[in-house]
């Protein structure tokens, strides 16, 4: 008996625990028209674009720039007929802008111009200081590349020279040889020619 007792138990309490349950997510279910719906799509000069309208009908666009050294996003809020514009820099700085050009289409940097955030010159200094010096690595490689390349030119023209001027002074000696016994052969001869 008690063994039935304790079953009923555990039962009763598993029942109760189902039927909150289900009072829980229809009650869940009724406050979800209150929250926000999104939607996302892609937007001009590499952006992203989330629209969300919550239940008091306060519309809330989002742009969301991927790579733009200046500007992160564009917040505009509009509620009740009243537009509020708010930029973000890539340093987190905010700014609520008053412009009439349409944030959510123009490009990054012409977001950034109306919200007063000024371009970081610091990074293009260093970036042309880091070109300029690659290109006067490479020069100087030229350069030196030019200087191997014309001492070694030096080098085998004067090799070639000297191997031509030791070759014909070879050859003259050769002739000069020859030509001096052939010389002495003829006076050789006109000397017995001479002497009976």
């Amino acid at each position: 008996m008690t063994n039935k007792i304790c079953l009923f138990t555990i039962l009763l309490i598993a029942a109760l625990g189902v039927g909150c349950a289900t009072s829980e997510d229809t009650a869940n279910s009724n406050t979800a028209p209150s929250q926000a719906q999104a939607t996302t799509a892609p937007g001009p000069d590499n952006s992203e674009i989330s629209t969300t309208v919550d239940a008091n009908g306060t519309r809330t666009e989002t742009r969301t720039f991927r790579n733009n050294p200046r500007v992160s996003k564009v917040v505009v809020t509009t509620h009740d007929g009243k537009k509020t514009v708010k930029v973000t820099s890539r340093s987190g700085e905010e700014k609520v802008v008053d412009t009439t050009e349409d944030v959510l289409q123009t490009t990054g940097d012409k977001v950034a111009d109306a919200a007063g955030f000024v371009a970081d010159k610091s990074e293009d200094v260093a970036g042309e200081v880091k070109d300029k010096s690659k290109d006067v690595a490479d020069k100087s490689k030229d350069v030196g590349g030019k200087v191997v390349d014309k001492s070694k030119d030096v080098g085998e023209k004067t090799v070639d020279a000297s191997k031509e001027v030791g070759e014909k002074s070879v050859e003259g000696a050769k002739k000069v040889g020859s030509a001096t016994v052939k010389g002495a052969k003829k006076a050789g001869s006109a000397v017995k020619k001479v002497i009976p």
